[in-house]
């Protein structure tokens, strides 16, 4: 799928020439930095926790001392000017600001939503040791340091879960939960806090199911009824098995359902507009 990618200035967009494949590829194209990835909705026009999306740079920079190449509003502006380019359909999007001078570079293809049966069917996962160093900044470092785990991603695992003593702490690209009897249980250190993961908690809650006590990382080993992944540009992915052995009864659970359903009616009703002066 075709990648543009831009150099964002004051004054211009500055075509940024690659040849990547993938939004990971043109990543490692550009000096280390900060990223986040969303996809738009309602026509190019909103985005799920776009103000999130945003801290995720302009916050860690802030810290770092770094002056980003343009502010929040002039990015909003850009970012929306450049989704419309794939209209009729959505985009996919990913913002970086590099640690060196605080350039900031959009890149930007056509968003393909996953097909309904998989969301429906459920799919495959494997977990594999390995941690995020800064679990709490999305730095592209990470990206380069978990190549090999991102080449076991294919068209049978869809995922790779990412463990640290037994434990499982998040995906490589999603947020990672488990359900007992009707309890959420999802790890609460040691992982990328993501847009996603805020909101499903919250759903969470409104149905009914205990959060708080449930804060852990579940171990590899543990049994579980049901499990699942979000990520913002994906919503709610069901699990069926991990390192090929079976989750609950080997399909999509009751609460997982709910929480899908639950969170595509959030987002149909809570998108914020991109551009907010537009």
């Amino acid at each position: 799928m075709r990648i543009l990618a831009f150099q964002i200035t004051e004054t211009e967009n500055i075509p940024f020439q690659t040849q990547a494949a993938t939004l990971d590829e043109m990543t490692r194209e550009l000096p280390q930095g900060f990223y986040t990835t969303f996809c738009t909705l309602s026509n190019g026009t909103k985005v799920l926790g776009l103000r999130t999306h945003l801290g995720r740079l302009y916050l860690p920079a802030m810290e770092l001392g770094l002056i980003p190449s343009v502010d929040q509003p002039i990015l909003r502006t850009r970012v929306a000017d450049l989704a419309k380019m794939n209209l009729p359909n959505e985009s996919r999007i990913r913002l970086i600001l590099t640690k060196n001078n605080g350039m900031i570079y959009i890149a930007i293809q056509p968003f393909e939503p996953l097909s309904k049966q998989l969301y429906e069917n459920g799919v495959k996962v494997i977990t594999s040791e390995l941690a995020r160093t800064d679990p709490r900044v999305k730095d592209t470092g990470f990206i380069s340091s978990s190549i090999a785990q991102r080449k076991q991603v294919s068209e049978d695992i869809f995922e790779v879960l990412l463990t640290k003593d037994g434990k499982i702490l998040e995906g490589l690209t999603s947020n990672f939960y488990v359900v007992k009897g009707k309890k959420l249980i999802t790890a609460q250190r040691g992982i990328l806090l993501g847009v996603t993961r805020r909101v499903i908690l919250r759903l969470a809650r409104e149905q009914g199911m205990p959060i708080r006590a449930a804060y852990r990382a579940p171990a590899v080993n543990e049994k579980f009824n049901e499990a699942f992944l979000t990520s913002s540009s994906r919503g709610v992915v069901p699990i069926i098995s991990i390192d090929e052995k079976p989750v609950g009864q080997g399909r999509v659970g009751k609460w997982t359902k709910m929480l899908s359903r639950a969170y595509q009616a959030y987002v149909e009703e809570r998108s914020e507009k991109i551009n907010v002066e537009g």
